[in-house]
């Protein structure tokens, strides 16, 4: 280096001796600045520190030790307030040397704000401002930490050319060591070259917001997504860790992450096995979402929102990973495409917020989206009371755009009887209502007249009681007759669909008897009943449902009037049989057309006798022969099916002392075999009852259909001296009846062996089968039959102590009138009259029955105490009956 001249020197001698010192260093020497790309630096170092150097620490080491100490440094933390030994032993190695006059005498490190005392003396002034406190807190004098000299002056003076200069330094160094981590981003580099690069990185955004700009011009932003490609699980989470910190509440460098896939690349981290990418990558998700830019693409990305859901609900994840996703879905909402990505992911409340506190534009956009979602019950219920009245007041709005959308949310929430109980009770019927019923400029098109009629079903079949909700004028509720009535004109002047809904919404309105009779009435009163019957026949299928569901329900109120208008030329009995034969499995629509069937008058001849022309018994027996073979199982709806079919099946027995087509129909298919198989139905109550009601009506024909025996004529010898003839003695006759029984021909109970059956059903917990099951019994007590043989075969049955129970019991008045005519009958044996007599029970159920029975059960009633001898002979208090 060239000599200085004399007079320089001595004018520097009289200044500041540290600034003295930096002065002439930067007179003698080109401050070093590298640039962010230097192509040969390598050669550049070498070429520097090989230079004579004042100053210079590091002249006399090669370029190579020199990097790969420094890379040693970097292994710390470069935090200057930090006392770690790696941040000391970092913060001493640079590429242009350390002076000391840049370090403080008291931390032993590179100051950052030098201040000078009154003795020249220079330090970190948050050091030296600590020493004075120690000195006044221990009373110590205030001494220089250096010479121990006391100070008069506890001033402290910023050495600003200094804090300059060190700034400068470490400037020039940083963007040379930043050059050097550039060169180590790269697949090539080793692994500890690539994570102490991306850790001082780090380290250089942390200390300076200015730095992230440095970085970001030094294009290191795409190296180090690079490395997120790496092979090493510690390089992907060390630059996951770096690009936070480097995009931190800076928008530009956001902007650079979120271009190309990368956003795409850390979404793809959170679906890793390694938690620590996962938690790496949703805080680096957090801090991108705080940009609008950027929130858009996540939201974009797929899978991303399902995610991010996914983990704010996981009990295994890290409480802050799951709090981060949380946040992050937060910041995602600012746009309606992310709102209705949550909405369909399952995290609706965002959504919900939007209809409640949205623009009319939003809410009617939300309100359409939640239209088309698929909701579980649960969450219906949720939404049903968040937003219900919100969407009611939507649906009242003037904009038809707006009640579409508010339509089609409802028509979702109130698909569940819970949330639909939450929407009427938020006020949904009135509305509703009114739309369905106006005409005019503000009536709704017929589509969503559809919807609204759909919404009307809904909640009609939420079971809530309706009628106690006011829709109109004068606490008209919608079973008042007038809108009733409306609803039948709707039915009868609009589409199938909207028919198929309103017909639903009368199922709804006559599932219970108090409100059913209100339908009933108001349909007589309209003469609507043909024009309902006629939908039997229409080829939709839902809208024929429908209304055989509806029948169904009116059949016990007014099944006359249906059965009249079924036994009509039109065909809607046919297209009913047809509806039942259909061998396609077990329908609901099949088990509501049984149903209905069943519920019609069973003695109406005329129904049964077109029944029978038609063939439908035939069809009948079939499938019920199926399903008690177990070829038709497993639905829900066999039960109403079969108990329906058994039911129509029985009717036929109803006519058999009219219809001799009746009797053949039994004596072919044997029906009598068939229903003493069906008391076996254990667990099919309704199936029991019917088939002993049939029995009972086959065993009355009995007596009717026996074939009597035919004597031979008496010879000459007889006929002259007929106290030398003998009776022919014939055998095989049936006991009861006196002549040839057999169960197909004749319907013999005995012939059946179904005697035992019935007794055994006498100890049935229903009170319905045990009278169905006593009055199939009691026909071989019955007048016109062998009394007393009637009585023994039900001794051999053990079926006394049966009977005599049911006595006893009680359980409805017809079944104790039926209990004390048998018991009557019973009692007209002597040997049982005797056992009976002893039986104070007994006895006491008859004297009950004598005292408060209906009339004529009391007669008979009177008639089993004289047989036990309760009451003598002579007392005749009844009228004699004969």
């Amino acid at each position: 280096m060239s000599s200085k001249p004399e007079e320089e020197e001595e004018e520097e001698e009289e200044e500041d001796p540290i600034i003295t010192t930096f002065s002439r260093h930067q007179r003698n020497q080109t401050l070093l600045q590298i640039p962010p790309k230097l192509p040969h630096f390598d050669h550049f170092l070498q070429s520097f520190f090989s230079k004579t150097h004042p100053f210079s620490c590091l002249s006399s080491r090669s370029t190579g030790d020199y990097i790969s100490q420094m890379a040693t440094s970097w292994d710390g933390s470069y935090d200057p307030g930090s006392q770690s030994d790696d941040s000391h032993h970092f913060e001493r190695l640079h590429i242009e040397p350390l002076y000391d006059a840049f370090v403080c005498p008291l931390t032993k490190k590179v100051m950052l704000d030098p201040v000078t005392l009154e003795n020249g003396q220079t330090f970190e002034r948050e050091a030296i401002e600590k020493w004075f406190k120690k000195c006044r807190e221990s009373g110590r004098k205030l001494v220089c930490p250096l010479t121990l000299k006391e100070l008069k002056s506890t001033d402290l003076n910023p050495s600003i050319a200094l804090r300059n200069t060190i700034e400068e330094w470490t400037t020039r160094n940083e963007a040379a060591q930043l050059d050097m981590a550039r060169r180590s981003l790269n697949m090539s580099s080793s692994e500890n070259d690539v994570l102490l690069s991306l850790k001082f990185i780090r380290h250089i955004c942390q200390k300076s917001r200015s730095n992230k700009h440095v970085v970001r011009n030094a294009d290191l932003i795409p190296m180090i997504v690079d490395m997120l490609k790496s092979s090493s699980r510690k390089v992907r989470c060390r630059a996951l860790e770096t690009l936070l910190v480097v995009v931190e509440e800076d928008e530009d460098n956001k902007a650079i992450l979120a271009e190309g896939d990368t956003v795409r690349t850390i979404v793809k981290f959170l679906s890793h096995e390694q938690s620590k990418e996962r938690e790496e990558a949703v805080s680096l998700l957090y801090e991108l979402s705080k940009s609008e830019a950027v929130c858009e693409k996540i939201g974009s990305i797929n899978g991303a929102i399902l995610i991010l859901v996914g983990m704010t609900s996981s009990k295994s994840e890290n409480v802050l990973t799951v709090e981060k996703a949380d946040k992050t879905l937060e910041n995602l909402e600012k746009f309606e495409n992310n709102v209705r990505q949550m909405a369909e992911n399952g995290r609706l409340q965002p959504l919900l917020t939007q209809i409640l506190e949205g623009t009319p534009e939003t809410k009617q956009s939300m309100a359409a989206y939640l239209g088309e979602l698929v909701l579980n019950n649960d969450v219906k219920v949720y939404v049903a009371k968040t937003i219900g009245e919100s969407l009611i007041n939507l649906m009242k709005s003037g904009n038809m755009q707006s009640r579409e959308a508010a339509l089609k949310a409802l028509n979702q929430i109130s698909s569940f009887e819970a949330s639909s109980k939450v929407l009427i009770e938020a006020g949904i019927l009135p509305p509703l209502v009114k739309d369905l019923f106006t005409v005019g400029a503000n009536q709704l098109p017929m589509r969503l007249k559809e919807v609204s009629a759909t919404i009307l079903s809904n909640v009609v079949n939420s079971g809530y009681d309706v009628d106690s909700i006011p829709i109109g004028p004068d606490h008209q509720t919608l079973l008042s007759e007038d809108n009733v009535h409306n609803l039948l004109h709707l039915i009868s002047n609009t589409g199938p669909p909207i028919e198929c809904k309103l017909l639903q919404v009368l199922v709804g309105l006559t599932s219970s008897q108090t409100t059913a009779l209100n339908v009933v009435a108001a349909i007589k009163s309209s003469g609507a009943t043909i024009s309902l019957v006629q939908f039997i026949e229409v080829p939709q299928q839902d809208l024929r449902m429908a209304c055989i569901k509806l029948l169904q329900n009116l059949s016990p109120y007014m099944g006359q009037e249906l059965a009249d208008a079924l036994r009509g030329t039109v065909g809607q009995l046919s297209s009913l049989i047809r509806v039942i034969s259909e061998n396609t499995g077990i329908s609901e629509e099949q088990a509501a057309a049984a149903g209905l069937l069943a519920e019609l008058p069973e003695r109406d001849l005329g129904l049964t006798r077109q029944m029978l022309d038609e063939g439908a018994f035939q069809f009948i027996i079939s499938r019920v022969v199926k399903i008690r073979q177990g070829e038709t199982r497993g639905t829900r709806f066999v039960t109403p099916f079969l108990e329906g079919l058994v039911r129509v099946l029985a009717r036929v027995t109803f006519v058999l002392s009219d219809e001799p087509d009746a009797v053949a129909l039994c004596r072919e298919y044997n029906l009598a075999a068939l229903f003493i198989e069906l008391l076996q139905a254990n667990g099919l109550d309704n199936v029991q009852m019917v088939s002993a009601s049939a029995l009972e009506n086959l065993s009355q024909e009995s007596k009717t259909l026996t074939r009597l025996p035919e004597l031979p004529p008496p010879g000459l010898c007889a006929s002259i001296f007929p106290c030398f003839s003998k009776q022919a003695v014939i055998t095989g006759l049936c006991r009861v009846h006196q002549g040839t029984c057999s169960l197909k021909e004749s319907f013999c109970l005995l012939e059946g062996q179904a005697v035992h059956k019935l007794v055994a059903l006498l100890d049935h917990t229903n009170a319905k089968v045990v009278e169905a099951a006593l009055a199939a019994l009691s026909t071989l007590l019955d007048d016109g039959v062998a009394i007393e043989q009637g009585v023994f075969v039900l001794c051999d049955a053990e079926a006394i102590k049966p009977i005599l129970d049911v006595l006893l019991e009680k359980q409805t008045e017809n079944l104790r009138r039926r209990a004390v005519w048998v018991v009557e009958r019973l009692l007209r044996t002597e040997d049982i009259a005797y056992e009976v007599s002893g039986d104070q029970n007994v006895s006491t159920a008859l004297v009950d029955a004598f005292h408060h029975a209906d009339y004529r059960t009391r007669q008979i009633a009177e008639r089993a105490l004289k047989h036990v001898d309760k009451i003598p002979n002579f007392s005749g208090i009844f009228p004699n009956m004969g």
